[in-house]
């Protein structure tokens, strides 16, 4: 598969969609686009479970997607899930199952992150404006709401409601009634509480949409007349009243010449968008092509550039939580200089792991903002649950319990809550980034001496300049009991 070819899944609460790209002067040409209404969200019951049917239904449509995607390298690739798999209590199943399909890797991304990307889509597919501009999203089971300028993103936040979840609580039977509807925009009002003064503080110069949900609007109101370009606020206001004459699915599928599985979902979808537009005074909104999967196309280039946000984000981190600068960069030198030593032996090529040895060891003190009692876990928990921009919820769990066990107990199970195949490559650099701290302990400014360090499985040796140990007495110490901690996690570490 030539290196220009890159490819993007977004397993949306509503709809999956691919799309295949070729990488032109810094732009993508699209070569493929797949669109399936999955209605994803419709599977999950009261527990938060999806079902058996609604699964089924999503590795149907995600075998004729990995068709395409049989030659794509892991790299030029990537697949990324939103609010329903975020939801889903049992989505580590249903990923072991739908990974087997695609043969590839899906991340599950935050709602600050899935904003983020969307708006980076919207960005790129749309004409560049002076001043701010308000991105709206309606996915089926979260909305985004985004304030940027050009390319950046300034403030965003992800609300729990959308075309499939509004549907399902308000007019599941298909009945569209005025009870019904003032019950739907009563539920959006109240979502919208809690961020509408903020985001009208920050003020926009232009609005755009960027989801099925609004295409499938404006092009009802297009055909209506009720609009030329885009919707209008007034366009939906007879909207509204056109869709309580219809009354009910069928015939509004009728009438609009929609899909059912579109009809099923559009009296909802457009109750989140007449509210927003209603509650936040958005009198016309321009309709965007691009969206969350062109955003992800776009975020993946940065990375094959070596442009990755992520190291904007550790950047940033590094700065707000004021970390020791110096002393993250011995660390992560000596980790990274450890991790090549053993990279083979280890198996350690495949998976990421330098990076995040690399981001852990940068990061391993952020706890200490809040008390150096216990800090490995307070920053465990930072790392975990802070919305980081670039990393999806897998890459922040392996993040957080590299830092969460970068010192003191290290027992056998401590990467037990990972899957297999990510908890060994866990323990190994966690072996890793532990030796790193150890021997910076003392956070000197000399340089460490050549270190050679040789593994097996379970076993390792780590050795200095003849001499060096003996003129260095506290380090020899900090090893024997580095030592012993690894011993309780099945490890065997010599020095000398």
């Amino acid at each position: 598969m030539p290196a220009d070819i890159v490819a993007a899944i977004d397993l949306g609460s509503n709809s999956f969609h691919m799309i295949v790209a070729r990488m032109v002067n810094g732009h993508f040409q699209i070569l493929d686009r797949l669109r399936e209404m999955v209605q994803f969200a419709a599977g999950l019951d009261g527990k938060n479970r999806l079902s058996e049917e609604s699964q089924l239904r999503a590795l149907d449509c995600l075998a004729r997607f990995g068709q395409r995607l049989r030659h794509i390298p892991p790299e030029q690739l990537r697949i990324v899930g939103t609010n329903t798999l975020r939801q889903a209590r049992n989505s580590a199943e249903f990923l072991v199952r739908a990974e087997a399909v695609l043969g590839h890797n899906i991340e599950i991304i935050s709602g600050y992150e899935e904003a983020r990307l969307i708006y980076l889509g919207v960005a790129h597919s749309v004409a560049d404006v002076p001043g701010r501009r308000l991105v709206v999203d309606i996915g089926g089971g979260s909305t985004e709401l985004i304030v940027g300028e050009k390319f950046d993103p300034l403030h965003l936040t992800s609300l729990k409601m959308g075309c499939v979840s509004l549907s399902r609580a308000c007019f599941d039977d298909g009945r569209i009634t005025e009870a019904r509807m003032k019950e739907a925009e009563l539920l959006v009002r109240l979502k919208l509480e809690p961020v509408t003064v903020e985001f009208q503080d920050l003020g926009w110069q232009v609005v755009t949409g960027a989801s099925g949900t609004i295409k499938a609007i404006q092009d009802v109101v297009a055909r209506e007349g009720w609009h030329r370009e885009g919707i209008g606020l007034e366009a939906l206001r007879r909207l509204r009243t056109a869709l309580l004459e219809a009354g009910n699915t069928a015939a509004i599928a009728a009438r609009w010449g929609l899909e059912p599985a579109r009809a099923r979902v559009f009296t909802g979808g457009f109750t989140v968008l007449h509210g927003l537009c209603e509650t936040l005074g958005l009198e016309r909104m321009e309709v965007s092509e691009g969206a969350l999967r062109e955003g992800v196309i776009y975020d993946l280039l940065g990375r094959i550039r070596h442009e990755d946000v992520r190291d904007r984000t550790i950047a940033a981190v590094i700065d707000r939580y004021g970390l020791d600068k110096a002393q993250a960069e011995r660390v992560s030198t000596t980790a990274l200089l450890l991790f090549e030593q053993v990279r083979d032996h280890w198996s350690l090529a495949v998976g990421g792991g330098e990076r995040i040895l690399e981001w852990a060891a940068r990061l391993y003190e952020i706890g200490m903002l809040l008390s150096y009692h216990y800090y490995h876990k307070h920053g465990a928990y930072i790392l975990e649950y802070a919305d980081l921009p670039g990393f999806s919820r897998s890459d922040q769990i392996l993040l957080a319990a590299l830092v969460h066990r970068h010192r003191r107990g290290f027992p056998p199970d401590a990467f037990d809550h990972l899957s297999r195949d990510v908890a060994l490559l866990a323990r190994r650099l966690c072996v890793l980034l532990r030796l790193a701290v150890v021997l910076h302990r003392g956070r000197s400014r000399q340089p460490l001496p050549p270190l050679s360090l040789r593994v097996s499985p379970q076993r390792l040796e780590l050795r200095f300049p003849d001499g060096w140990l003996d003129e260095h007495p506290l380090t020899r110490a900090d090893l024997d009991v580095e030592a012993r901690y690894l011993r309780k996690a099945g490890f065997r570490l010599g020095f000398g």
